[in-house]
C-alpha cells in the first residue's frame, strides 16, 4: 500500500524542551491512522510539523513521495494535506453557508480572486457536505450559536471544503456531548470509505481509536514508544504503563 506521509527521523525542540525526538510513522493511503500518548507527549507538535506551522529541527517530512520539509502551510495545504484543531476555527458571526464559502480553494490568487462571485458548484458543494455532516438544517444559523459538537462537525465540513487528500484531526471528539461522538464517528468512517479521505488522528477516548483506527502510534515523552494493530497497542506493556493505565 503506498504511504502518503512518511515522517523520518524528525525532531523538534522549544528552548530547551524537547517535544518530539527521532520519530518515524508512516500514513498509508486510504486508511485511518490513529496517534495517542498522555498529556505533553508531542501529538499535536507532531502535527504541526507535518503541516508546515513548525520548521522542525533534524529529520524529514515526505507527502505522496515529496519532500515537504521546508514548505510552507498554505503550499503543503495545496497540496492536499490539511488538518483541524483541539478548539475550533470557525467564524462565529458568520453563518454555516458563509464559513463553508470561506474554504472554497479558487480564493488563493490575491483581491481581484476575492471579490469574484463564488460558482453555482460551490453551493452545491455546501449544501452535500452540510447534509453530510448533518448541519444542513442548521446552514443560515450563525455559526457562534451551534453547540461545541456542532461547531467541531461545521468545521470537519470546512476542511472536506477543500477536497483534502489526508486530514489530520487533532482530538475531534473532545468536549463533545456523548450522544454526538457516534455520529461523528460514522460520518469520519464515511469520509474515508466514500470519499476518499485518509485520516491521522490524534485522540484520547480509547473507546473512539480503538474502533476507528487501523493502525495506531503511540508517543510518550516526545518519543515513538510503540505501534500497531487496536489490539496489539491495547495489550503492549509499555503502552498499559506509560498511558492506557491512566484510562
Amino acid at each position: 500500500m503506498r504511504t502518503l506521509i512518511d515522517v523520518r527521523n524528525v525532531s523538534k525542540t522549544f528552548g530547551g524542551v524537547v517535544a518530539n525526538h527521532d520519530i518515524s510513522l508512516k500514513v498509508p493511503e486510504g486508511e485511518i491512522t490513529g496517534l495517542i500518548g498522555p498529556n505533553g507527549s508531542g501529538k499535536t507538535t507532531l502535527f504541526n510539523c507535518i503541516v508546515g506551522n513548525h520548521p522542525i529541527d533534524s529529520g524529514s517530512i515526505v507527502f505522496q513521495d515529496r519532500e515537504i520539509t521546508t514548505f510552507t502551510v498554505q503550499k503543503i495545504a495545496r497540496l492536499g494535506l490539511l488538518r483541524t484543531f483541539q478548539q475550533t476555527h470557525i467564524y462565529g458571526n458568520m453563518n454555516c453557508i458563509q464559513n463553508m464559502l470561506i474554504s472554497v480553494p479558487h480564493r488563493t490568487e490575491g483581491y481581484s480572486d476575492m471579490f469574484r462571485p463564488y460558482r453555482r458548484e460551490a453551493y452545491e458543494r455546501v449544501d452535500e457536505l452540510l447534509e453530510f455532516v448533518g448541519l444542513y438544517s442548521k446552514r443560515k444559523l450563525q455559526a457562534g450559536d451551534l453547540s461545541f459538537g456542532q461547531q467541531k462537525l461545521l468545521e470537519f465540513a470546512m476542511a472536506l471544503m477543500n477536497g483534502p487528500k489526508v486530514l489530520l484531526l487533532d482530538e475531534p471528539t473532545a468536549g463533545i456531548n456523548p450522544t454526538l461522538i457516534n455520529g461523528l464517528i460514522d460520518r469520519l468512517k464515511r469520509a474515508n470509505q466514500e470519499l476518499g479521505i485518509t485520516l491521522f488522528v490524534i485522540e484520547h477516548n480509547m473507546r473512539v481509536i480503538m474502533n476507528l483506527a487501523e493502525h495506531i502510534y503511540c508517543l510518550a515523552h516526545g518519543e515513538l514508544l510503540a505501534q500497531g494493530s487496536p489490539n496489539e497497542i491495547q495489550n503492549d506493556q509499555r503502552v498499559i504503563d506509560a498511558y492506557l493505565g491512566a484510562h
